[in-house]
């Protein structure tokens, strides 16, 4: 496995996480790096999760770019983060339209691929202490 972030913090935090679940530390090799920099290898991977990078357009379209090359034929990419629709019909997440996703922006970066499901979904969450909903943008995709 490999885990990417620019955050060490971030990745400390993964790393915790992963450890109190059983997670054998020695099988992830943990990746600070800046996602406009970074080159995941080619045809490597069975399965690619990007979760929340929440940047602008032209930045997220070559980060998908290159999570779709960097699948193994038959491998799968989920992508999830906050919807526009969030703005208005949900809560928490940025307040910036210009780095929130909807389905068919996502779809439009992944054309190499084979889109299976392609959505909004609906998180509970606490907001204030108060139950509430937040909005995600949900696409799975294949290589074929």
């Amino acid at each position: 496995m490999t885990a990417v972030d620019f955050s060490r913090v971030g990745l400390d935090k993964a790393r915790k996480l992963s450890a109190t679940r059983g997670v054998d530390d020695g099988r992830v090799d943990w990746v600070v790096a800046d996602l406009d920099d970074y080159q995941p290898t080619r045809d490597a991977f069975d399965l690619v999760l990007m979760a929340y990078f929440q940047v602008g357009a032209v930045l997220r379209n070559k980060v998908l770019a290159e999570a779709a090359a960097a699948l193994v034929p038959g491998g799968t990419l989920l992508v999830v983060g906050h919807d526009l629709t969030n703005l208005t019909e949900g809560v928490g997440g940025p307040r910036y339209p210009e780095v929130l996703y909807t389905p068919e922006e996502i779809t439009a970066g992944l054309r190499s691929l084979r889109i299976v499901r392609a959505g909004r979904v609906r998180r509970p969450v606490q907001h204030d202490g108060v139950p509430a909903t937040a909005i995600d943008t949900l696409v799975r995709a294949e290589r074929t």
